[in-house]
């Protein structure tokens, strides 16, 4: 080709260029104002206290179903979507015949994941069905939800390593949005990086309350003492993903800064000299409130990563309220300082603690 004619082609198809490159500038600017009205520097970050913003629960029941970019505002409710629908309603007409309060969510479906239309996950069972459809949706509840027996009607499995749920619920709310796609990309590049692939599933979930706290993660990974945990959090950037892996799936501490609560009896927050981290789920009974022993051991991490926690706790408080379960209670760990048994210095100490916490975050 011709000099003259490459450059007559260049300026006939610089105004194309030029028309790519403010299109992508004008899509540039509005990414960050929508980050900044909507993501993960809008003014209501870290506004609000976040510990107890979690209703007690016992069991989370999982439906995978379609894309997120599918789902209406209301998934559970759209005519257009029968399955859900009809799973919702039926949990709804039997919520008094369940003995375990059961949480229903409405996840995606990767097919490169291995996941698909109808299939079910259970919490903290570890269980996955598979042939969920609308016409059998009585006989699964009545059979696995209200009588907890195995369901004849599908193919079960096991459900293994940790599993964490993002609330990228756009439709409903921009907040979820613009920041669930953007943790899950994290959370998928930080377990890469990490050869966990193989371990760690991560997942689209629809609304699951609480959208103002927006990121909100919920993680379900062994405890200390191997039961499955469900630990919610909200205020997530993706700053924070390395933590969530690093400490609260492979060793079982809290981030307490981002902690909601968690799935089972609730547990309100404990401020001690490490606002940042508290151990996971440490069951310990009433009887044992006093108990001057220190606990030690280590516990079995996310298949085979260890979590071994040192020796030397210190003695525990009574962090929460007892609000209807029967099961068991977790008590968190106070990492530092004594047992504060008289109610007085307790509420002093509380609020000491909150108002640090607020001048961190003005920090």
């Amino acid at each position: 080709m011709r000099l003259d004619h490459i450059i007559g082609a260049t300026f006939c198809c610089a105004p194309i260029l030029s028309r790519n490159r403010r299109r992508l500038a004008i899509m540039a600017s509005a990414t960050a104002l929508d980050g900044a009205k909507h993501g993960f520097s809008r003014p209501e970050m870290y506004r609000e206290n976040l510990a107890g913003t979690v209703d007690a629960y016992d069991r989370h029941l999982f439906l995978c179903y379609k894309s997120r970019l599918a789902w209406p505002p209301r998934v559970e409710a759209s005519d257009a979507d029968p399955l859900p629908k009809r799973l919702a309603a039926v949990s709804k007409a039997r919520k008094n015949d369940v003995a375990v309060k059961t949480k229903l969510t409405v996840c995606e479906a990767p097919e490169e994941a291995g996941f698909s239309d109808g299939d079910v996950l259970i919490f903290p069972d570890m269980i996955k069905y598979r042939g969920l459809e609308e016409s059998n949706v009585e006989g699964f509840y009545d059979d696995v939800i209200v009588n907890g027996k195995e369901w004849s009607g599908g193919e079960q499995g096991v459900l293994r390593g940790s599993h964490i749920f993002v609330c990228a619920h756009g439709s409903r709310d921009v907040r979820c949005g613009v920041c669930g796609p953007v943790l899950m990309e994290k959370l998928n590049q930080e377990i890469q990086l990490r050869g966990l692939k193989d371990q760690i599933s991560v997942l689209a979930c629809s609304h699951v309350g609480g959208h103002k706290y927006a990121g909100n993660v919920i993680i379900f990974c062994p405890g200390p003492d191997g039961k499955i945990m469900g630990h919610w959090y909200g205020y997530v950037t993706p700053d924070d993903v390395p933590a969530l892996l690093d400490q609260q799936i492979a060793k079982g501490e809290v981030i307490q800064k981002l902690w909601r609560g968690q799935m089972g009896s609730p547990v309100a927050e404990i401020k001690g000299a490490d606002n940042h981290k508290l151990a996971n789920g440490d069951d310990n009974s009433r009887s044992n409130l006093n108990n001057n022993e220190n606990v030690a051991g280590c516990c079995q991490g996310v298949n085979g990563v260890s979590c071994c926690r040192s020796e030397g706790f210190d003695k525990t408080v009574e962090a929460y309220e007892k609000q209807g379960s029967n099961k068991s209670w977790y008590w968190p760990i106070l990492q530092k300082g004594d047992i504060l048994t008289a109610s007085g210095i307790l509420g002093a100490l509380a609020a000491v603690a909150v108002a640090y916490r607020f001048y961190k975050r003005s920090g």
